[in-house]
């Protein structure tokens, strides 16, 4: 018998650990690009590697100044100084949150890697429910309550990390519900750091429904709008490029320290640690970092037609949860779709599978693609919760994936609509209950 923790869904709760059953090595990967690389990328990739250069700790000038373009177009006029880079969204969130220091708050579920890294730093790490309309974010009463409690019982909780473009949940939320958890945050005195690796995937409006039986609202007039836009003071935010822009193969991420002395200082103690780990980019990744973060039309183009492509897959994921009796909030942005098959049980109790690791097992066989269960997000082990990703359903080959990238209607290829088969029959199981609405709780 195996030895699981099974946590409730309160509010406040440490991060759970799931010993013995899915070892974080063997948790989601890191994301998933699913495109062939850009020829463009691929050669400033090969111009770069000739030399013999090291990229200082923190990123050199072409990189940061990059990246404070890339922030100063979506509305945060930057200033390089105020930027640094890793080796990736962990290696820079490692040096983040020990920059700051104290006890960590994380919504409820959040992405797979946060909690697993605060527990390696033997850093506490409390998790708050988010609203119903969305995830990435606590709730603010939740949110509130859980502090004031942690420090009554002796703790020191002094940053929130949060996801305005989500994973897992794949949600947005709405700007008011967004000021709300983050005028809390700030009025007890927390340090934000807002994750938006997937900030420029959100999924465009359809032209046109695929099925009439749709009821979700369409996916278009989303408005992302982050925390550093409201309380500039308060907010670090992170971008791996990883998500939407880089091949995983190339790991680079940039943060935006506020331009604050509390900021400088941040930034100061975060260089330390990532000299401490040796934790540079490599000189050919960050001159493709650079080019992609100064967006040149063929880099907007990718990006732009695969979000289109991801929202077309994403959207028929949550129609086909629905129809099978799942529940699922309606994807906005990036690649995943998060979806409570908690109806099915009764169906899949028969099937043997009782919980979040065995629904991950049963569905990881069954699609021969990647199901990772709602634990691994920490949620409740005991809730059959489960994330579910488009970036398989392109393709096995780099000609399968263009072809879907330049479809009309990607969802007619043989090989996207056999993959869609497999779903729709691995999600029939008997005891479903009537079709699903859109919000799990």
């Amino acid at each position: 018998m195996r030895n699981t923790a099974r946590v409730a869904p309160g509010s406040g709760e440490p991060a759970a650990e799931v010993p013995d059953h899915g070892p974080v090595r063997y948790g989601p990967s890191a994301p998933e690009l699913g495109l062939p690389v850009l020829p463009e990328l691929a050669a400033v990739v090969a111009a770069a590697a000739g030399g013999a250069g090291e990229e200082p700790v923190g990123g050199g000038d072409g990189l940061l100044a990059a990246a404070a373009g890339h922030w100063a177009r979506r509305g945060l006029p930057t200033d390089p100084g105020h930027v640094a880079a890793a080796p990736g969204a962990s290696a820079l969130l490692h040096a983040v949150t020990a920059a700051v220091g104290g006890d960590v708050l994380l919504p409820r579920p959040c992405p797979a890697w946060w909690a697993p890294q605060l527990r390696l730093q033997g850093r506490r790490a409390w998790t708050v429910p988010t609203p119903a309309e969305c995830g990435g974010i606590p709730d603010p009463y939740a949110l509130l309550e859980t502090v004031r409690r942690v420090r009554a019982e002796g703790g020191d909780p002094r940053l929130l990390l949060l996801s305005v473009a989500d994973d897992p949940t794949a949600t947005v939320p709405p700007p008011e519900a967004l000021y709300e958890t983050v005028r809390v945050a700030a009025g007890e005195g927390l340090h934000l750091v807002s994750d938006e690796t997937w900030r420029d995937t959100l999924h465009p409006a359809p032209s046109a429904p695929h099925d009439a039986r749709d009821t979700a609202p369409p996916t278009g007039g989303t408005v992302l709008i982050g925390p550093a836009e409201m309380f500039p003071e308060h907010v670090t935010v992170l971008t791996d490029l990883v998500g939407s822009l880089t091949p995983p193969g190339w790991p680079a991420a940039v943060a935006l320290f506020p331009a604050t002395a509390l900021g400088a200082r941040l930034r100061s103690r975060a260089l330390d640690v990532l000299t401490a780990l040796r934790a540079t980019v490599a000189t050919p990744v960050a001159a493709a970092a650079a080019y992609a973060l100064d967006e040149p039309p063929e880099v907007v183009a990718r990006a732009e037609a695969a979000a289109r492509l991801h929202g077309t897959l994403a959207a028929a994921l949550h129609r086909t949860v629905l129809a099978a009796g799942g529940l699922a909030r309606p994807p906005r942005a990036g690649r995943h779709l998060y979806a409570d098959l908690d109806a099915l049980r009764p169906g899949l109790a028969r099937l043997g599978v009782t919980d979040a690791p065995e629904l991950e097992t049963h569905l990881t066989e069954r699609l021969g693609m990647p199901a990772p269960g709602g634990h691994r997000f920490g949620d409740a082990i005991g809730a059959l919760r489960v994330r579910l990703s488009t970036g398989p359903l392109l393709g096995a080959t780099p000609e399968d994936r263009l072809e879907s990238l330049h479809a009309k209607d990607p969802l007619h290829l043989p090989h996207v609509a056999h993959a869609m088969h497999r779903i729709e029959t691995a999600l029939d199981v008997p005891g479903a209950g009537a079709h699903g609405t859109e919000t799990p709780r």
